[in-house]
Order: structure tokens, then C-alpha cells, then sequence
């Protein structure tokens, strides 16, 4: 019979990564306490540690590129419907607001 393996939430991995790095339980008092192996609690803290400059690296990023990508998109829109009107107007075919003839 094979034991699965526990999945946690990253959030509840952080935790337990800043209560290892405060020092104020050793790694065997938190994972007695919160039912896990210390190595676990150990690799956590590593892997908190190595990874915790990207996150001021990665400040704000994502959320920028997704908002110029979309005002890029309506500027383009809207250049494309001046576009339209224009030749519409000069070829002498009158277009309903849906672009039909």
C-alpha cells in the first residue's frame, strides 16, 4: 500500500519558511507542531531563501505589460475604425454602424 503524498498551499509553505528563517522554534519543535518532517520545514526555508529577491525584481511587472498590451489593442481599434470611415466616405459606399453596406 503506497502513502500519498500532502499537498500544502503555498501560503501555509511561507509561513512556516518565516517562522524557520525568525529562529524563534527550532525546525523538529514547528514540524512536531504542525504535523510535518523538519527536513520538509528545511527545504521550504531554502527554497523561500533563494527565491525571495525575485520577488522585488518582478515588482508591479505583470500587471503593467497586461495593461499596455491592452491599450496598445483600443488604440489600434480605434485607428482601424478612422481607417474605415475614411475610405467609406472617399469611394462613395455608405456603411450602417456595422460595416455592411
Amino acid at each position: 500500500m503506497s502513502k500519498s503524498l500532502k499537498k500544502y498551499k503555498s501560503e501555509f509553505k511561507a509561513r512556516l519558511a518565516l517562522e524557520a528563517i525568525k529562529g524563534n522554534k527550532t525546525l523538529v519543535e514547528l514540524g512536531q507542531e504542525h504535523g510535518i518532517h523538519p527536513t520538509v520545514i528545511g527545504e521550504w526555508k531554502q527554497q523561500f531563501l533563494a527565491r525571495a529577491a525575485s520577488v522585488f525584481e518582478q515588482k508591479g511587472k505583470p500587471e503593467t505589460d497586461h495593461q499596455a498590451v491592452v491599450d496598445n489593442l483600443y488604440r489600434k481599434i480605434g485607428q482601424l475604425e478612422m481607417e474605415r470611415d475614411f475610405l467609406a466616405s472617399r469611394s462613395g459606399v455608405i456603411l450602417d454602424r456595422s460595416g455592411k453596406k
